[in-house]
């Protein structure tokens, strides 16, 4: 193949009207097997390019930017921006690219919509990995990401765009200069006048806000009706994914395989070879 990936689009709808989805795809674009790496709230779907370049030689990995970011349409009316659209997204995504078989990698949010996916009845998902989420959202953390999500500021060019990342995302641990620009690059976008603003809609963070609560979100029995293979990782310093929620999803539902990476908060990047590793060898094992 001439390209490393290929950008493309499926159009969703929800109540409020059709939208543009889009995603990146890596690898032989005949290959039945698939994995769908989803994102987390405010990110989009070329985080995944590190470990979507590692296993593009095993699967058709297929990227997908969530409704109101990245290179996706904006929704018209805000409160969609909800876990249930973006799983029936996901369906016309999975109808799109005719996968005999599906694995999934989702972060944070992408997680939620892994576990609700998974829960089904008929699902398609025989593998998931669910990277430092669970069926316990810790509040503490809702009112954490309350506190920026939908109002960075403008930032008058790409160093001081990748400042904001950096201090905004400090829990994802130690990465090069090098690393933390990419994490930057598609999550901004650059103005006419060379400036950046965030690549995402504000609006996400109107039900985002509407939901906020001073206790924990449960979601148990999404969790408990997963049958297959799963694996949890979390962030050792994760505000989001609490260390009993963590040891109690290695006890009950799937039974999830746990593995907690060091030195790292909400939430690992999977940009690291070791990190890598854990998620190839657990989608790749028997």
């Amino acid at each position: 193949m001439s390209e490393e990936f290929r950008q493309r689009q499926v159009q969703c709808i929800t109540p409020g009207g059709l939208h543009r989805l889009a995603y990146t795809e890596w690898g032989d674009p005949g290959k039945r097997k698939v994995l769908v790496c989803a994102h987390g709230l405010s990110r989009c779907g070329r985080d995944f390019d590190t470990l979507a370049r590692a296993l593009a030689g095993e699967y058709r990995v297929v990227c997908p930017d969530m409704p109101g970011r990245g290179l996706s349409g904006w929704l018209k009316h805000p409160m969609e921006y909800q876990v249930q659209t973006y799983v029936a997204d996901m369906v016309t995504l999975l109808a799109r690219v005719d996968a005999d078989c599906v694995h999934w990698v989702g972060t944070s949010m992408g997680g939620m919509m892994g576990m609700a996916l998974a829960s089904l009845p008929e699902t398609p998902l025989e593998k998931l990995v669910l990277n430092d989420v669970g069926p316990v959202i810790a509040a503490g953390s809702l009112a954490r990401i309350g506190e920026y999500l939908g109002k960075a500021p403008t930032f008058p060019d790409f160093a001081a765009a990748v400042q904001y990342i950096r201090a905004v995302s400090a829990p994802f641990g130690a990465h090069s200069d090098a690393e933390w620009n990419l994490l930057t690059e598609h999550v901004t976008r650059r103005q006419a006048d060379g400036s950046y603003h965030m690549h995402y809609d504000p609006a996400i963070a109107v039900p985002f806000n509407a939901a906020k609560a001073d206790k924990d979100i449960e979601l148990w029995p999404y969790y408990d009706a997963i049958r297959c293979p799963t694996l949890v990782l979390r962030g050792a310093l994760s505000d989001v994914l609490t260390r009993a929620t963590f040891d109690e999803m290695a006890r009950r539902g799937p039974r999830a395989k746990a593995v907690e990476i060091a030195e790292v908060g909400h939430a690992p990047t999977l940009m690291h070879a070791d990190q890598i590793a854990i998620v190839r060898d657990f989608l790749l094992g028997g």
